[in-house]
This record gives structure tokens, C-alpha cells and sequence, in this order.
């Protein structure tokens, strides 16, 4: 049995933004969505500068066990990359881009993700949402504090909690290995389509529509009568078995597709001068235009020519305007100093306490947490990362329980676990009736199974998308 994947990219500015900042990519191996975010001058940016980290590993020579260290290389590169625009140029700073990757090799498929672009997974004809958001909101809902009904309304459900480009260091990603089953259909999609389009409405449309474009087609035109309220960019992929012809051309989106252009233009050198009054020539002279023309080494058309006494405004207003800035920026330094210093301060802080793990006792089941036993406001500073449902907190004897009781400190996931397997298991007050070795809360029911995920936990910093433009 020959495994293959049938696909189709689709992207739309929406109803609302000026812009797309979204980049979608589909290829024979690769599937990707990022929606940026940063103004104007930035998200476009940093989607389409993530593809092109990403793109080159659309390619049948890698083997199965390999998939995920080249999906988090490539992904690492682009945050870094995007690290440092955003530092070097003022422009571009606070841009940022989610990401989700499907890389496939034989019958299957790794799955990286971060941010809160969504991928759907309809088997026999359910629909699961295979990613989780990493949002502040969703984090309320996975610990409690808020109901699904409630998050939808929640005036933070824009703060995004895990992004790549907001800041240097490693990007946390939830990563997956998953079957490539024959007859499955994937979904990627930005919020522009999850957020005006219900779940069920989603659904329906996929088990439906036999062509991974068509289906796509109608995703989007079901978000613009939504109201179409951000970018909308959906991948949709079938996993189908000995095709005759499968499918191998590489389809590029959005902010993505029309960056290759320009560079494709710049590099032959074949393009005409758009006109002053010209659709063109008023884009090349937006801050995203600029941007795209720096991060690709190119220098920015040039302006309308200026008479003596329009440069001559000009550069007053220049001078004023600097004469402003250096005076704010003498009275602010301090307290910036100041707040930084703070910042610092506390996520070193937020990150010592996530290096911690301890195993305790929570409903009758031996849990490991990751954090520590603590809380700052509402705010806790530890989350369940493994629950056992054997042995039973029932079945151990009164000396271990009681230290479980406490809590016992362990100083990473494999040393707690080795406690739950070997201190723990020596010390039940009978012995189980099933084996000794505890196992892990099984995965529900309908969800594919992954061989690692990760808990969205809240960063000492959150990005915000910004308002519609």
C-alpha cells in the first residue's frame, strides 16, 4: 500500500483588515499554516518569513524518525530569524507568527504547533480538534476558571501565550507523530475561519465536499458571510492510498505567495513601473511594502520627486519630530530601566518554577505536576503533566501516601516518573490485581493518539493580536 496526500491551500484577506498576514503552503510532503500578527509593518512578514524556513523540507528523502528534530530545527531558525528582525529594526518590532507544520513520511505524519491556529482531523466522518490553543483564555478553560461558552466571549481570547518572534530564547512547541490512515481528511486553518465558523459548520463542509479545493472554497466563503472579521487561510489534505497520478505540485497563500512574487520580480527585473495613481505604486509605499522590501535585502521604490520648499517642510518636521523623542526618551529611561528589571525579574522567576516537578496525590490518583505547589493570585504556578490510574491512592501504604500528601519534589519529569515506577510501586499497602506498572490517563476517545504533546502554560509575556486595520 502506497501512501499519498491530495490538497489544496486557500487564503483570503477578509472583509475587515487591509491586509493578509496569513501564509498557507501545501506541497506532496509538507503541509503549513502561519497567521501573523505585529501591525502592519510585521505580521505579513513574519508568516511568509516562516514558510521559507519551513518549505525546504518538502522532500521525500526523510525518514520517518527524523521528522520532528527537522520540523523544530526549521521552526527554531525562523524564530530566531524573526528574533532578530524584530530587534534590528524598529519597524518590524513585536511581529510574530502561530505555526502548525504536518510533515509526512510513508504512512506518517509529525505535527508541530504553537500559537492558536487550529488543526481539525474528520475521521469516519467525526470531526476532532487535534491542537490546542495557546491562549490565555483556553488556559482559564483546561484549569477551570472559565466554560467553553464563556471563553467565546472573553475580551482576552486574543492574548496568545505562545507565538514564534516575540522574543529570543527556545519556542516551546507541542509536537505529535500520528498514523497517516487512508481516508482520513485534515483541516488547518487560521482563527479567521475557527472563530466566526462553528465547529459543526466546519464539519458538515468537510464530510460533504469531495475536492480539497472546493471544500476550502466554501470554508472561506462561509467566514466571509460570517462577517469575515480577520485573514482566513485553510489547508485541507486527504490521505488517500495507491492513486494513479498523485498529487505533487506546491500550492503557496497569502502573505507568503505575494512575497515570492515581489522577490521573483526584483530578480528578473522584468517589472514595469506601476503608475503614481496606480493600486501598485500606493502599496509599495505602505509599511509592509518597506518591510518586505528590507527583510528581502531590496531598497524600497522611491518617492514622487519633492520641490525645494516641500523639502524644506519635510525636514523641519523631521528635526521637530526628533527634538520630541530624544526629550521623551531622557524622561521615560528610568522607568523603563525600571520595568524591564521587573519583567526580568519575574520571568526568570516563572521559568525556575517550571523546571520543577513534584508527585502527589489528586482524586485518588498519583499525579505529576510541573511547577511548583504554589499560586500568585489566580494565577498557579503548577499544572497536572501525568495522571495514573494504577495503582489507586487507595492501594498505597499510610507512610508514602502521607509523603504523597505533602508533596515529594523531584528535579525533572523523568526522575518523578522513576519515583511513581519504583518508590512508589514498593510501597502499596496490597498488591494490584493488574500489572505493576502504573499507566498513564488514557487518551480520550475519538482523539488521535500523539507520542508527546505538551500543556499550554502562561508565559511571563502574552501577545495580543492587534486591532483590524
Amino acid at each position: 500500500m502506497t501512501i499519498s496526500l491530495r490538497y489544496a491551500a486557500r487564503s483570503d484577506v477578509g472583509l475587515v483588515r487591509s491586509g493578509n498576514q496569513d501564509s498557507g503552503y501545501a506541497g506532496p510532503h509538507l503541509m503549513l499554516l502561519c497567521d501573523g500578527m505585529g501591525g502592519p509593518a510585521g505580521g505579513d512578514i513574519a508568516s511568509a518569513v516562516a514558510v521559507e524556513h519551513l518549505a525546504p523540507l518538502d522532500a521525500d528523502s526523510h525518514q520517518a524518525g527524523e521528522l520532528l528534530d527537522l520540523l523544530r530545527n526549521a521552526v527554531q531558525d525562523a524564530h530566531s530569524d524573526l528574533a532578530s528582525l524584530s530587534n534590528d529594526n524598529p519597524d518590524l518590532a513585536g511581529l510574530g507568527t502561530t505555526c502548525i507544520a504536518v510533515m509526512r513520511s510513508g504512512n506518517k505524519l509529525a505535527m508541530v504547533h504553537v500559537g492558536d491556529s487550529r488543526a481539525y482531523l474528520l475521521r469516519d466522518g467525526e470531526l476532532t480538534q487535534v491542537t490546542t490553543d495557546h491562549t490565555f483564555v483556553e488556559y482559564l478553560v483546561e484549569t477551570g476558571r472559565l466554560t467553553r461558552d464563556q471563553a467565546r466571549r472573553h475580551p482576552q481570547r486574543s492574548v496568545l501565550l505562545r507565538v514564534l518572534g516575540d522574543a529570543e530564547g527556545e519556542v516551546q512547541l507541542d509536537e505529535s507523530i500520528r498514523e497517516a490512515v487512508p481516508g482520513d481528511r485534515w483541516l488547518l486553518c487560521s482563527d479567521g475561519l475557527s472563530g466566526p465558523v462553528s465547529a459543526e459548520t466546519i464539519a458538515e463542509v468537510l464530510a460533504t465536499v469531495d475536492d480539497p479545493g472546493q471544500a476550502g472554497d466554501q470554508l472561506i466563503d462561509l467566514a466571509l458571510r460570517a462577517g469575515g472579521p480577520d485573514n482566513i487561510t485553510v489547508v485541507v489534505f486527504d490521505v488517500v492510498e495507491d492513486a494513479p497520478q498523485p498529487q505533487t505540485d506546491t500550492q503557496i497563500v497569502g502573505s507568503a505567495a505575494n512575497r515570492r512574487a515581489r522577490l521573483a520580480q526584483a530578480a528578473t527585473g522584468k517589472q514595469s513601473p506601476p503608475s503614481p495613481t496606480s493600486p501598485e505604486s500606493a502599496e509599495a509605499t505602505t509599511p509592509a511594502a518597506k518591510a518586505a522590501a528590507l527583510v528581502a535585502g531590496l531598497e524600497p521604490e522611491p518617492d514622487p520627486v519633492e520641490t525645494a520648499e516641500e523639502k524644506a517642510v519635510a525636514a523641519q518636521a523631521r528635526s521637530q519630530l526628533a527634538s520630541r523623542r530624544k526629550h521623551r526618551l531622557r524622561s521615560t529611561i528610568a522607568s523603563l530601566v525600571l520595568v524591564l528589571a521587573l519583567l526580568g525579574a519575574g520571568v526568570l522567576g516563572y521559568e525556575w518554577t517550571q523546571s520543577q516537578y513534584y508527585v502527589t496525590t489528586l482524586n485518588n490518583q498519583i499525579v505529576i505536576y510541573q511547577g511548583i505547589p504554589q499560586a500568585i493570585g489566580p494565577l498557579s504556578l503548577s499544572h497536572v503533566v501525568q495522571t495514573y490510574t494504577e495503582p489507586t491512592a487507595d492501594e498505597l501504604n499510610a507512610q508514602i501516601l502521607a509523603k504523597l500528601e505533602r508533596t515529594v519534589q523531584q528535579p525533572s519529569l523523568s526522575a518523578a516518573r522513576a519515583y511513581v515506577r519504583t518508590t512508589v510501586m514498593d510501597n502499596l499497602a496490597q498488591p494490584p490485581e493488574a500489572s505493576a506498572e502504573p499507566s498513564p490517563t488514557a487518551t480520550p476517545t475519538g482523539t488521535p493518539t500523539a507520542q508527546a504533546t505538551q500543556t499550554p502554560t502562561p508565559s511571563a509575556t502574552a501577545t495580543r493580536r492587534g486591532p483590524a486595520t
